[in-house]
């Protein structure tokens, strides 16, 4: 666990501050600048490496943050919770706006940006494999608002700010830290589910009806996904976002939930039929995947529930 480092703008002439500070949020983030309307610039940070989790607590004046896409050395993520104030976040053709308590996942491998005005945020950079094992429609959800007003949220986020209070007192303890570790993707997985978005088009019975029907009829097609969904249907990809969230969920977990279930039917319809044959014929292409997603959403492996056990 690295140890706790505080950085502030107050003793720094205001001239040299936005320098100052462009140095520290590109030592804590490799690749990150930040742009700042003239001399009146303050800014304090945080910054703590817990594990995996290279975590920030900035309180600053208004600016503009950038970054650079980061190398594929490790898939990883990069999180924004709003504590105070507000924030638009940009990456790619997507957008999103962030209120108090609301947070935002983005890819660090692409670049992004972020206005913000007078603000506290919590930032967190941390490897995708363990949140997508826990919520595998993470790509799904890049770039969508989720809002803090959950409880999920509020849990959350409590999480986050409890832990900083940790800081100064937190030993050496690697049982302690692989122990926040896990929290922290087990309660984002959980907020992300009860998430709320925006959506416009959702409410359409039909659609929702159509987008559905469409899934069912193509679940054994491999490349089943929000954009070939979206062609299907002659709808826009965001449409269909919009249409599972308003569900509580994205494609992708939607996709994986119904071939999952429809697996565990024919486990049992079809004693003859290989668990390696079933898997591929509902559009998993590793039957070690599959039957690590089985045994996470039934709490069995498939052999198991196929003898009933």
């Amino acid at each position: 666990m690295g140890a706790l480092l505080k950085f502030d703008t107050g003793n720094i002439a205001p001239p040299d501050r936005a320098r100052f500070w462009n140095e520290i949020v590109d030592r804590v983030f490799t690749g990150t600048f930040v742009k700042v309307p003239g001399e009146e610039f303050s800014g304090r940070m945080l910054s703590w490496r817990v594990g995996e989790l290279d975590m920030i607590r900035t309180d600053s004046t208004r600016s503009m943050v950038g970054r650079a896409p980061l190398p594929h050395n490790e898939e990883r993520l990069i999180l924004h919770l709003q504590c105070r104030g507000t924030s638009e976040h940009a990456q790619k053709q997507a957008e999103c706006a962030l209120q108090p308590g609301d947070f935002v996942l983005a890819d660090p491998h692409l670049p992004y940006s972020i206005k913000l005005t007078g603000h506290e945020l919590l930032v967190v950079e941390f490897p995708k494999a363990p949140l997508v094992e826990r919520f595998p429609g993470v790509d799904d959800a890049l770039m969508l608002r989720m809002c803090g007003a959950t409880p999920g949220g509020r849990v959350f986020h409590d999480f986050l700010l409890s832990l900083w209070q940790q800081g100064e007192r937190a030993s050496q303890d690697p049982d302690w830290e692989s122990g926040v570790n896990a929290v922290f993707y087990d309660l984002a997985a959980l907020a992300m589910r009860g998430a709320q978005r925006p959506s416009a088009d959702s409410r359409d019975a039909d659609m929702r009806q159509r987008v559905l029907a469409m899934v069912a009829s193509a679940l054994e097609d491999p490349a089943l996904r929000t954009a070939s969904i979206a062609d299907a249907c002659s709808i826009s990809v965001r449409t269909v976002q919009n249409v599972f969230a308003a569900m509580g969920t994205t494609p992708s977990a939607y996709i994986l939930d119904q071939r999952l279930r429809r697996a565990a039917d024919r486990l049992v319809a079809r004693p003859d039929a290989s668990i390696t044959e079933i898997a591929f014929e509902l559009g998993f292409n590793d039957s070690a995947y599959f039957t690590r997603c089985f045994r996470q959403q039934f709490g069995a492996a498939p052999r198991d529930w196929r003898l009933g056990r």
